[in-house]
């Protein structure tokens, strides 16, 4: 039986991406599928070519999750669609999902030639040369590494919100959900709408309180944005 790479593994659906990352209702699949508009066809920026599928897997979830930081950067996102071409020429399927791109100096060199090459607007770079001559990730990216956590090259976990670490999104538990340990912050939220204390909770489930308090507060930040 063969086995599957784990960013090849599906596990959401469009809208569950859009929901995840807080995207606009049909963003995730303009990024990741390409999209129409007034008769154009636009290409998508993190498929290889559109393919009308609905799932996406943890590699394309992953990329979307990068893109997600430029989205207030005031410019397009699909101008990144040349480099991401680039990259996956060099580094192979999901280089945004893999660590080779930004944790080394060859790989920074790379992303930079690539960008320069492809003269990308300064605000969706993904590293910059510092006033020192010295290559750096942008902001973006730095708040995305601080995220990911990588197993052999490859995203492995995102913590979706970096204040609250005891919260991760693991492809590999509770289908992709946000959890603490394996618990999804959903079913946590949801026992204490319906009485139930952080204490019993963190009993029933085999849980440190602090686990808990830590689910209660993402939920609550995630539904009040």
């Amino acid at each position: 039986m063969s086995v599957v790479d784990l960013l090849d593994r599906p596990v959401y659906g469009m809208a569950q991406v859009d929901r995840l990352l807080r995207l606009k209702s049909g963003t995730a699949r303009r990024w990741i599928d390409g999209y129409w508009r007034n008769s154009q066809f636009y290409e998508p920026i993190v498929r290889l070519s559109p393919t009308g599928g609905a799932l996406v897997t943890w590699g394309e979830f992953v990329e979307a999750r990068l893109l997600s930081e430029y989205r207030d950067a005031g410019v397009r996102i699909n101008k990144m669609r040349a480099v991401v071409a680039e990259l996956r020429d060099h580094f192979g399927d999901y280089p945004l999902a893999k660590s080779a791109p930004f944790i080394s100096a060859e790989g920074q060199e790379v992303v930079l030639r690539i960008q320069t090459d492809v003269d990308l607007d300064e605000d969706l770079q993904l590293v910059r040369l510092g006033s020192n001559g010295q290559l750096m990730l942008s902001a973006p990216v730095r708040e995305f590494m601080d995220a990911v956590k990588y197993h052999d090259g490859r995203a492995a976990m995102l913590h979706p919100a970096a204040d609250i670490p005891q919260v991760v999104i693991d492809p590999l538990r509770a289908s992709g959900d946000p959890v603490v340990r394996a618990v999804p912050t959903e079913v946590i939220i949801d026992l204490t709408e319906a009485g139930d204390s952080p204490e019993w909770i963190a009993e029933m489930y085999d849980l440190e309180l602090a686990q808990v308090e830590a689910a209660i507060r993402f939920e609550q930040r995630r539904r009040a944005a």
